[in-house]
């Protein structure tokens, strides 16, 4: 279906290939897992996959030969590709008009699109938002309908760079039950690229490991199990079992399911881990009472009574669904919006009493989502003029490049060093982990905690209940704008049945409260195996 030789591609004014002598074949219906760490050349690889999105200039050889697209239009409608970021791909304003613009630009005749358009909305299962503004929908639905935008041109091959990112663990679960819905049901053809591969794994066919610029491996998904854990930055990314059948030195296990069979095989007398209990400042460093926020006098309340409260020295983590008011109520927090109802202090101060510029003097920053609003220069070098050294990474290769040449991850990293060299009292991150690589979040949950340990207290959005377990020192659940759940991150996470870690799904029943897989496995030697 896809026949890759010797691929190799070079930025304009760049010495070195972004991708290098790059070779592999994909048959029909296979499922493709393309992984490696930030900066690897995931997305210029597949974008070179896709002549509509191939770089205009810069220097490429070697060959991509696609079954059957011998012209731009057959291949603009056989090859799919789905973006990191859903608002990016979106074009129209309502669902409707969404799903019915790529057919109407190849010149569909009019009934076979309304034809089509009925039938993938269904499904899909969107026919309950289908006359809806794209505006109003959530990240994961709009997520969820790019994906429908292309399916309705009824490709061949389907091309996704992260498209899980932006998503909550329940959304990005939907999202991969559908993508192995269409390859079974249709035979689709899938490369996917994504640092989050505990559920891709599991369904992938091939594993195409890219380390810079270069294909490390290409084969079946168990032969390629050793490489990544021998990989200084994969190896942190294998999915939970995997890391838990090689802590016990067994058999590498993919899915929850085996990961579960293997601590069958051990005794359970022992049953609770062993922790160190966490020491909390009374202080507080942000207060939240009876907040509420809407967007328009006549919609609904995004945030509706909420309250909060994070104490100083403290890493606090806010997760939540797509749409449950998460960014919204950070930028309340910020002074970027302003509620119409209730308080919000800061070290003990109202935020409407802080003078102009005094709240971003020292006390409070803020990292959105998009990491781009925050560029103002044109290159990584004058960016970092006061940030070259806040964070453990090599901005070195980089320092002489646009910010919007960079991958996603380096574009997270430079915005992160930029909001953390104003040195701030109170820092708030909307998904800091987005586009990062394994080692990378590593990097930043150590030098969060460093962070905090020299008096800086942090809120942070995420998605990532890994990342939230691995560096947080209380959780909370935002749900329909409200707070309805604090705690540590154990029992916060050990009480969750579908929004939790892939180690408590594995040990559930079995040991109690583990939400590491670190945990599991040192429960599962203490106990040894059975006899």
């Amino acid at each position: 279906m896809l026949t890759v030789k010797n691929l190799t591609y070079t930025y304009p004014e760049e010495k070195t290939p972004a991708i290098r002598d790059v070779s592999f074949t994909v048959k029909r219906g296979e499922i493709v897992l393309v992984c490696g760490g930030t900066g690897s050349g995931k997305s210029t690889l597949l974008r070179l996959l896709k002549r509509e999105l191939r770089p205009a200039t810069g220097e490429i050889r070697g060959t991509v030969e696609l079954e059957g697209c011998d012209d731009d239009l057959t291949a603009a409608a056989r090859v799919g590709f789905v973006m990191q970021k859903p608002e990016q791909q979106i074009v129209t304003d309502k669902v409707w008009h969404e799903l019915a613009f790529g057919l109407e630009n190849l010149g569909v005749p009019s009934d076979e699109i309304r034809r089509r358009v009925a039938e993938t909305a269904g499904w899909f299962g969107i026919e309950d938002w289908f006359e809806r503004r794209v505006s109003e929908l959530s990240g994961g639905q709009k997520q969820l309908l790019n994906l429908a935008a292309i399916m309705v041109m009824q490709p061949d091959i389907l091309i996704l760079d992260e498209p899980m990112s932006a998503l909550d663990p329940i959304a990005a679960t939907d999202f991969i039950d559908t993508l192995i819905r269409l390859n079974r049901e249709t035979a689709l053809t899938i490369l996917v690229a994504e640092h989050r591969l505990d559920e891709l794994m599991a369904s992938a066919d091939k594993l195409l490991l890219l380390d810079r610029g270069e294909a490390a491996f290409f084969g079946p998904v168990r032969e390629g199990i050793g490489i990544l854990a021998d990989h200084p930055i994969m190896q942190n990314a294998l999915p939970a079992p995997t890391k838990l059948s090689a802590l016990l030195g067994e058999a590498p296990a993919l899915t929850v399911r085996e990961g579960r069979e293997l601590l069958d095989n051990y005794d359970n007398k022992f049953r609770t881990p062993e922790r160190e209990t966490r020491l909390r400042s009374e202080q507080s460093a942000l207060r939240l009472k009876g907040l509420c926020f809407r967007y328009q006098r006549e919609s609904a309340d995004i945030l509706h009574d909420c309250e909060l409260d994070v104490r100083c020295g403290e890493v606090f983590a806010l997760l939540g669904g797509n749409g449950s008011g998460k960014s919204t109520l950070l930028s309340v927090i910020a002074g970027a919006r302003r509620a119409y109802a209730g308080d919000v202090r800061v070290f003990g101060k109202k935020l409407r009493d802080y003078a102009p510029g005094e709240l971003y003097d020292h006390t409070l920053a803020l990292l959105p989502q998009d990491a781009q609003t925050l560029f103002l220069c044109n290159t990584v070098r004058a960016e970092l003029k006061d940030a070259e050294n806040v964070l453990p990474y090599d901005f070195g290769p980089l320092l002489d490049k646009h910010p919007y040449d960079l991958s996603g991850g380096e574009q997270q990293l430079l915005a992160l060093a930029k909001t953390i060299a104003t040195k701030p009292r109170l820092l708030l991150l909307d998904e800091p982990t987005q586009g990062l690589d394994a080692q990378a979040r590593r990097y930043l949950a150590d030098l969060m905690r460093s962070m905090c340990a020299g008096g800086m207290t942090i809120l942070f959005v995420t998605h990532d209940p890994e990342f939230a377990v691995s560096v947080a020192d209380r959780c909370a659940l935002l749900f329909r704008g409200e707070v309805v759940s604090c705690d540590e991150p154990a029992p916060f996470f050990a009480g969750n049945r579908y929004y939790t870690t892939a180690a408590h799904r594995m040990s559930r029943g079995h040991y109690d409260g583990v939400v590491t897989v670190e945990e599991a496995a040192a429960l599962a030697r203490r106990n040894g195996r059975r006899v």
